[in-house]
């Protein structure tokens, strides 16, 4: 596991793909990648944040997406 520095995840993200995904794609491995992602913030998420997210997620078949409240 990795954790990935939120304001360069998209670079770190590639390094990886490149560095090991392609790696082990180019075998004969069977080879299965989970997607965690865990965000926070003191005042809450607004209504069109948590839409838009859902909603995203829905599209790109997240098994799991959503959002909880204290």
């Amino acid at each position: 596991m990795r954790t990935l520095d939120p304001q360069t995840y998209g670079k770190d993200f590639a390094v990886v793909v490149e560095g090991v995904l392609q790696r082990l794609s180019a075998t004969d491995a069977q080879l299965e990648v989970e997607l965690e992602i865990s965000a926070t913030t003191a005042d809450g998420f607004g209504d069109d944040v948590v839409r838009t997210v859902s909603e995203n997620a829905g599209t790109l078949r997240f098994e799991q997406s959503g959002f909880e409240t204290d």
